[in-house]
């Protein structure tokens, strides 16, 4: 079983990493600032669904406006 996760992990991985290859930076920021917030969210939160959420969409917020140009 544990054979098939991580050969999941990895087509997941390889698969995520190929669909940011197009991205401007700005965007890689956005989504690199939703997936820490949500991260975050869900830790200060206890895994709360809102939580998760709520930090996944200000993580994103700051991570657009990070080294926007003016």
């Amino acid at each position: 079983m544990s054979r098939i996760t991580g050969t999941a992990a990895l087509a997941v991985t390889a698969l995520c990493l190929a669909a940011c290859a197009g991205m401007t930076q700005q965007e890689k920021n956005t989504a690199i600032g939703a997936g820490v917030g949500a991260i975050g969210g869900s830790i200060l939160t206890g895994g709360s669904t809102a939580g998760t959420l709520g930090g996944a969409a200000v993580g994103g917020v700051i991570g657009h406006e990070v080294d926007k140009k003016k």
